[in-house]
């Protein structure tokens, strides 16, 4: 998508980023978004779940994005880790804070720069939660109970049905609006989350004179990473269904070895199962015209799935070594990881405050 066309509005990537997956609690990705002030920079937000070390599906699907949006002039970057989003599922305590700051290094380590873009955490900014409180005044309990990822988590944990689950499309709206972005990188499956924040945006400058934009959609090439089991997404939630960006290639090789394949050629190419995931990776990382190759053997001579396997896990554990040596180096300085979030959160508390503040005003609230 064009600048101008993202100008008018559009998440694809995770998001929302909140690229939620089919199971809802395991939305690894899902806010980016941007804001258009008159004669400022565009900004964006951006933000993945705390649910430890990023994986491709992350990083394709929404670090890649960021990268490209950080490094052009004309966007100002707010990148976010949403430990808050973490807790609605079962999540050990202990491990949260350890969990975020693996999201932040592999931020770093990704090319995420604190001299380019604001890096906070989510809780940090408590403006957060005050403001998705004053926008629920406007959604009624039955809209975000009829949520069909709603519906679906109930099914899948009848056990642990939360007001935070009932309530999660109202704190994404507020993380949104809050910096006032209007394009959104998500998934498809956040479109009734993104449509939640849109109809917070009506109804709050409808009913009390307000200016949030209504945020779209954006997608990028690689919102949507297919899972290694031929299933679903990269998921956390899903053990083997994802490669991490700290994995070596003895690693990398044993999990595409593992995707599930025919027998290697056929009349028509398969869109769907392990042998679409493998063409997707290849599509992504080889380029298309080296998947068009694989796809016209698939239809005559047949694919060999060890050599591209093969090669397919070299040219990924290739783009991954300079990540992974980034992130040696801030994981021996963690003071000045410390610095670099310190500073992130006033910057991001600064522009939230303002936006809180307009909301309060308007509300008649002292």
């Amino acid at each position: 998508m064009n600048k101008s066309s993202m100008a008018q509005g559009d998440e694809g990537e995770e998001r929302w980023h909140h690229g939620i997956n089919p199971s809802f609690q395991e939305a690894d990705f899902f806010i980016f978004g941007k804001l258009i002030n008159n004669m400022q920079k565009k900004r964006v937000l951006s933000g993945i779940r705390a649910t430890g070390r990023l994986h491709l599906g992350n990083y394709l699907g929404a670090v890649k994005g960021m990268l490209a949006l950080q490094n052009d002039p004309d966007y100002e970057t707010y990148y976010m880790v949403a430990d808050l989003h973490s807790i609605n599922t079962p999540y050990e305590p202990k491990e949260l804070a350890k969990q975020t700051r693996e999201v932040i290094l592999d931020y770093l380590a990704a090319g995420i720069d604190p001299q380019k873009s604001t890096i906070f955490i989510q809780s940090q900014i408590s403006e957060h939660v005050e403001l998705s409180y004053l926008f629920s005044t406007v959604i009624s309990v039955a809209r975000t109970f009829h949520l069909p990822t709603y519906k679906e988590k109930v099914k899948l944990q009848p056990e642990n049905v939360n007001m935070a689950l009932l309530y999660y499309p109202i704190l994404m709206a507020a993380d949104i609006l809050i910096y006032k972005a209007n394009a959104v990188p998500v998934g498809d499956d956040q479109l009734p989350h993104l449509e939640i924040a849109r109809e917070v945006t009506r109804k709050m400058n409808s009913k009390y004179g307000l200016d949030f934009p209504e945020p779209e959609q954006f997608k990028t090439k690689g919102h949507k990473i297919p899972s290694l089991l031929g299933e679903g997404k990269m998921s956390k939630s899903v053990e083997g269904s994802y490669i991490n960006l700290t994995d070596d290639l003895k690693t990398i090789k044993e999990k595409l070895a593992k995707v599930p394949t025919d027998e290697g050629k056929g009349d028509k190419v398969p869109t769907r199962g392990g042998v679409a995931t493998l063409l997707s990776l290849v599509d992504l990382f080889e380029g298309e015209k080296r998947k068009e190759e694989y796809e016209k053997a698939y239809l005559n001579s047949g694919i060999h799935y060890k050599d591209l396997k093969e090669k397919l896990a070299e040219v990924i554990h290739e783009e991954l070594v300079p990540i992974q040596k980034k992130r040696s180096f801030f994981e021996k300085d963690m003071n000045k990881v410390d610095r670099i979030l310190v500073e992130g959160a006033e910057k991001a508390r600064k522009t939230a405050k303002t936006t809180l503040a307009e909301v309060r005003k308007a509300m008649g609230i002292a």
